[in-house]
């Protein structure tokens, strides 16, 4: 972000503005260039799950649209931009629209800290971990307003199930975090990632000299699989009890900003996976590149769609105590395990 600035400023067209205006458009830019990225993003997420899917079941997926139907989600999002947007006679009007664009916006305001290669990100904030948990939390505040604004006892049962579901799920994910934050000594992403720099692969040697960091990887994996509704975690929207859940009564392009939204979490929670636990953009010998860290992104990208189409969902009895029961306890031993192999092997 500042170096955008910095580079608004190198026209003369732009040094007569008051710098106040130019941090709007520095924001409205990368405000822009998010909304663009996320709709790419789901865009091939959407088409490699169909492919790949599709495949697994010894099938073709979408052919016909583009070259091995490459196109056909394009297609689909112009079908669903088009698509006559329905609102229910009962329903809250004003909450009804405004909760799609939460959920987008709580989904969006994470992919600012979020780099896609060295020194690549909209802002490098200290703190970025701290803000993607408190940002990623008010994806749970649309989902509430969009099942109470439907009018519908499917949209809010299922609206209660996913802020719950979310919320829980929340907590283990940020205990998981801690081990890696605890290692580099700093909750900024950057520093993290540097601090991975070497090892196997560019994967760092944190698995070597403190195992925890293992376990931390797997939990906090399975944790960002309920908080992103995946199966085996996709209770808010299991269609044989609710219908489709919480955005039932959506048509539309109000329906794809939920569809968006999901989406661009499941790069999130994969792409911070990498940048806590997986070195990042450091690859094999001392390579450093974005494509590295993308190719890393989108393994684990495979790997939340190759569960989709492999697991059978949980009862929601079954979520609530993998979370409560299991990840949460498991979360606080593991990091005073983290701590106390730091201690032992004077890494404090």
């Amino acid at each position: 972000m500042a170096y955008l600035k910095d580079l608004l400023l190198g026209f003369s067209l732009f040094q007569a503005l008051p710098i106040s205006v130019i941090y709007i458009l520095t924001a409205a830019i990368c405000a822009v260039v998010a909304i663009a990225a996320i709709a790419v993003v789901a865009l091939v997420a959407v088409w490699f799950e169909r492919k790949i899917s599709a495949h697994m079941q010894c099938r073709l997926g979408p052919m016909y649209v583009g070259w091995h139907g490459v196109l056909q989600t394009a297609a689909d999002g112009v079908k669903l931009f088009v698509k006559e947007d329905i609102i229910p006679a009962t329903a809250d009007k004003l909450l009804f629209i405004l909760a799609p664009g939460i959920v987008f916006v709580g989904a969006m305001l994470s992919w600012v800290v979020i780099p896609l290669g060295p020194k690549m990100a909209a802002t490098d904030l200290n703190i970025a971990v701290l803000y993607l948990l408190a940002t990623s939390s008010v994806v749970a505040i649309g989902i509430i307003m969009a099942g109470w604004a439907s009018h519908n006892k499917w949209s809010l049962y299922g609206s209660m199930r996913g802020a719950a579901q979310f919320l829980s799920y929340e907590i283990p994910t940020a205990l998981f975090i801690i081990p890696p934050v605890l290692l580099a000594g700093s909750l900024r992403l950057g520093t993290i990632v540097d601090e991975q720099a070497g090892g196997f692969l560019g994967m760092g040697n944190w698995y070597v000299w403190n195992p925890f960091c293992l376990i931390s990887f797997i939990c906090y994996y399975v944790s960002t699989l309920a908080e992103t509704n995946r199966i085996p975690f996709d209770l808010p929207e299991s269609e044989s009890e609710l219908v489709s859940g919480f955005h039932v009564e959506y048509s539309g392009i109000r329906f794809s900003f939920f569809f968006m939204a999901e989406y661009a979490d499941m790069f999130i929670v994969s792409a911070l996976g990498v940048l806590l636990f997986l070195g990042g953009w450091h690859g094999p010998f001392g390579i450093n590149h974005a494509f590295i860290y993308i190719a890393k992104v989108c393994a684990l990208l495979f790997v939340t769609i190759w569960l989709r189409w492999t697991l059978p969902r949980l009862r929601i009895d079954q979520l609530m105590a993998t979370c409560w029961k299991f990840l949460i306890p498991l979360g606080l031993i593991n990091i005073l395990g983290a701590s106390f192999w730091m201690i032992l092997t004077g890494k404090v």
